[in-house]
Parts: structure tokens; C-alpha cells; sequence
């Protein structure tokens, strides 16, 4: 029964034999050791080099991240199921790069340039890597262009300027996408293209973003990279990458971009489940030990070009979200230390209606009064000062039972001022409304209003200075500064107002 046995063993090999014909294939190939949510280790390959791109059976690639000794660990960009145990892989010999081009605007991709919005597909014929060594000091210039936002407390006293990264930070559901829409849809008519990278978010609420953002107008010049929840680990890692380069081409035809990624804690969140399946060694919260490396080196991209270069620019407005107000935390402490400032949202000011709800004793910018016109800087110094008398005479006048009337008035007028600048959602407003907004505010010509009807003085005041005294808001626009003449036809403007309440 044995020689039997072993007779057909010998016949079956010899049938394999005969059917086997050697084949030659380009390129260097290994085999798949072992798979597990999204991430594959793979023998062989010893000639990869970081970040190159794999191919597995039924062309779906992946990404190289992890090069050992003995094993390379990747990523998979697409199904991850299909891919068995001894599948072959073979090296493609290029980077990860993501096709660019002009038709991207006003589409919805996702990060491997995938067409999401049912639309046509995108011809792109040129790529670029979505990892790039970040432009060296030689090619940037300084930050001293301002980024409009159209929120009033941002512009006057957190300004942001062109090739600047700027932080937003905050517990969830304070407002931080609010923010960067006001920004985006303030962006209409200013020559700044926006890319909105939303990074492990519910599909349902990048739908809600989109449409915001169809709605008023604001997709013309709005490019959407979506790795929503759903998808794999490996997309939503290399989401930031893809908003990134798609940006920097853009940024070297010589546009300003501004770059919104939301959020990178979600992408932390990604990048540590990909590590620890590739059995990385875990460090502090479990996140790996180069976790700051990871958000460094994708916003020190984030620059403005001397003109010898094009004079493009690429801002970034970064998104963290903390628990519980927590920004000692691993993360936010890491990206707080990347950027130029950060924009503190806190849930308190929130659930007592002041919005946009940021904290102005926390919240900063490293580039102050260079990111901001002169005709702001006039009136934005007075009210950072109105607002930091009124916080520390507020908590004070608690427990006082008698007021000087000059401490008195210092609180009344920063309970005026913290009314001005709260403003509705999706409503930005134009620099020069702005101004003289607040030169109104920081003049006194509130003082004498109850604070319940300073939202109704703003609303009607801008109603009458557009109609009345249109020509005094070009001026302002045109100038871009209180010349003295300015600031008499602007006082004269707002006391003959007054005199019709």
C-alpha cells in the first residue's frame, strides 16, 4: 500500500514537472507572510525603498512604510480581503504620487485621486509625490500677507497670514468645521483656492460640508480629499499627504492655497492602528514613537515662495480635537509645537452663546500684526487691550460689592465688545465692514447701548454704511487704513446713524 502510495506521489510530480515552463518577469517579488486589517508583511523584497508602492494580485497596490531586515511592512490602498497568505507582490520602483491638475476644482476625490462626486473621471498627466521634503529657507519669504477669514476675532486679534499654520483646536462640537467654512466660503472672489481634507469623519457629515459649501458658492474654488470613517486606516493615513501635494502644485504655478486638515487626531488615530499591526514599538498613549515626525514633516510643507520661485503660497489651518479641553495631551502638545499659533475653542464660552467660542487668553498667533492690514491693526489694538481689562476686572467683580465707576466702565465696555464679536455661521464679513465695526466698538460709540441691542446695531449699521456711505467702505478697502480724513468721515458716519435710533 506504501510503494503504492508513493508511486503516485512520484507520477504527480513528474505530470508538474513536464506542465511547468519557466517564465522571466521585470521587477523583484516577494510573498505575502501575513495580512491583518489593512497591513501586510511581505518576505522577500529586499531592495524596496521607503514609501514605494507595491502591486498585489488583481492590481491592488500598497504602500511600503516599515523596511526590516528580513520583512518590509505595507499598507494596502484598496481591498485588503482579496490579498491571502503567500500571495506574490511585486515592486513597482516609483513613490506613491497622486495625479494633479486644474480639473480637481470644485470635485470631491479621495486619496488616491478616485472620483467620489459621480462625476466625470480626472485627466491628470502630471504626478506628484504626495511625500516631499518640505522647501528650505532660501525659497520661503516671510509671512506678512494677511489670509481674510471674515470672522471678526480672528482677523482683529488671531490673525492669519498667507503660507502661515495656524492651529485650531477644541472639544468636539465647538465649532471648529464652522470656522474653517466661514474661512473657505471667505475665499470667494480672492484668488485663494482652499482643499478641505476630511480624515476618518462620518460620510453623512462631509456630505453636509459639501453641500454647505455648494450652497454658497464656495465649491468653484474648493477641491474636497475625503478618507471618511469607513474606509481603511491606510487611507485615512495618507489622506493629509494627498490635500498636501495637490496643493503644492498649485502653490507652484504661483496660487495662494489654504489647505484645511480635519482633523489630524483622527489621523493619529490611523497611523497608530497601522503601527501597531506592523507590530511597531508603542510609546506614550500607544502612539508610536514617531508620531511627531509624522505631523512635522507634513506641515513644515506649508510655506509662502520668494517671487524668484513663483511667489505661491500654501497655508495651513490644521484641526485637533482635545477631550475635555485637555491641550497638555500627547498630541495637541505635539502639533501646538509644529505651528505658528493656535485657535482655542472652548466648550464653556460655547454653551453660553458666545460664538465663535475661542478662549483670547489662550488662543495666539506667531505672526501678529504682519498678517493683518494697517486700518486693523488701528482698531485691534484697542480691543485686544478692552478684552484683556474685562477678563481680569470680570472674575473681580464677582465678589466686589462696590465699583469705581472707571472699573465699572472698563467692564461695560468689554461686555460690548464680547457681543460685537459674535457672529452667525457662514456669514463672514469683509475686512472693511469689519473696521468699522469695530472702531465703533472700541471708539464708545456703544458705551451708551444696552448690551441685548448690539447685535441689532450691528446688523442695521451695516445695512445704512453699505447704502449711505458705500463710498467710504471703498476707501477703506482701497486704502487699507484710517487715514484722518477716514476716521472723521467714519465718526460723522456712525453719530448721524446713532441720531436715527
Amino acid at each position: 500500500m506504501e510503494k503504492k502510495s508513493s508511486s503516485l506521489i512520484a507520477q504527480e510530480i513528474l505530470k508538474k514537472l513536464k506542465s511547468y515552463s519557466p517564465k522571466i518577469e521585470s521587477g523583484f517579488t516577494g510573498s505575502v507572510v501575513a495580512i491583518g486589517d489593512g497591513a501586510v508583511r511581505i518576505a522577500g523584497l529586499k531592495d524596496l525603498a521607503y514609501s514605494e508602492m507595491v502591486e498585489f494580485p488583481g492590481n491592488i497596490m500598497g504602500l511600503a512604510i516599515n523596511l526590516e531586515e528580513d520583512e518590509v511592512g505595507a499598507i494596502v490602498l484598496g481591498e485588503y480581503q482579496k490579498i491571502s497568505q503567500g500571495d506574490t507582490v511585486k515592486g513597482t520602483g516609483r513613490l506613491l504620487s497622486i495625479g494633479v491638475s486644474d480639473s480637481l476644482i470644485g470635485r470631491v476625490i479621495n486619496p488616491l485621486g478616485v472620483s467620489l462626486d459621480g462625476k466625470a473621471e480626472i485627466s491628470t498627466k502630471t504626478f506628484y509625490p504626495i511625500e516631499k521634503i518640505a522647501p528650505g529657507v532660501v525659497r520661503r519669504q516671510p509671512v506678512n500677507t494677511p489670509l481674510q477669514t471674515g470672522i471678526k476675532a480672528i482677523d482683529a486679534m488671531i490673525p492669519i497670514g498667507l503660507g502661515q499654520r495656524e492651529l485650531i483646536i477644541g472639544d468636539r462640537g465647538t465649532g471648529k468645521t464652522a470656522l474653517v467654512l466661514d474661512t473657505i466660503i471667505n475665499q470667494k472672489g480672492k484668488n485663494v483656492l482652499c482643499i478641505y481634507v476630511a480624515i476618518g469623519q462620518k460620510t453623512s457629515r462631509v456630505a453636509q460640508v459639501i453641500d454647505t459649501l455648494q450652497k454658497k458658492g464656495a465649491m468653484d474654488h474648493t477641491i474636497v480629499v475625503a478618507a471618511n470613517a469607513s474606509d481603511p486606516a491606510s487611507l485615512q493615513f495618507i489622506a493629509p499627504y494627498t490635500g498636501c501635494a495637490i496643493g503644492e502644485y498649485f502653490m507652484d504655478k504661483g496660487k495662494n492655497v489654504c489647505v484645511i486638515y480635519d482633523d489630524l487626531s483622527k489621523h493619529a488615530w490611523a497611523y497608530r492602528q497601522i503601527s501597531l499591526i506592523l507590530r511597531r514599538p508603542s510609546g506614550r498613549e500607544a502612539y508610536p514613537g514617531d508620531v511627531f515626525y509624522l505631523h512635522s514633516r507634513l506641515l513644515e510643507r506649508a510655506c509662502r515662495l520668494t517671487d524668484k520661485y513663483g511667489g505661491g503660497s500654501l497655508t495651513a489651518l490644521p484641526i485637533i480635537e482635545t477631550q475635555a479641553g485637555d491641550m497638555s495631551a500627547y498630541i495637541p502638545t505635539n502639533v501646538i509645537s509644529i505651528t505658528d499659533g493656535q485657535i482655542f475653542l472652548e466648550s464653556d464660552l460655547f454653551y453660553a452663546g458666545i460664538r465663535p467660542a475661542i478662549n483670547v487668553g489662550i488662543s495666539v498667533s506667531r505672526v501678529g500684526g504682519n498678517a493683518q492690514v494697517k486700518a486693523m491693526k488701528q482698531v485691534a489694538g484697542k480691543l485686544r487691550l478692552d478684552l484683556a481689562q474685562y477678563r481680569s476686572l470680570a472674575a473681580f467683580a464677582q465678589f466686589a460689592a462696590d465699583l469705581d465707576q472707571a472699573t465699572r466702565s472698563q467692564i461695560d465696555r468689554g461686555a460690548r465688545m464680547v457681543e460685537l464679536l459674535k457672529q452667525k455661521q457662514y456669514e463672514p464679513l469683509a475686512v472693511e465692514k469689519q473696521v468699522v465695526l469695530l472702531f465703533a466698538g472700541s471708539s464708545g460709540y456703544l458705551d451708551d447701548l444696552p448690551v441685548s441691542k448690539i447685535s441689532e446695531f450691528e446688523e442695521h449699521f451695516l445695512e445704512y454704511i453699505e447704502s449711505i456711505h458705500r463710498k467710504l467702505l471703498q476707501t477703506i478697502a482701497k486704502e487699507q487704513k484710517l487715514s484722518d480724513d477716514t476716521i472723521v468721515r467714519l465718526k460723522k458716519a456712525i453719530e448721524d446713524f446713532k441720531k436715527t435710533l
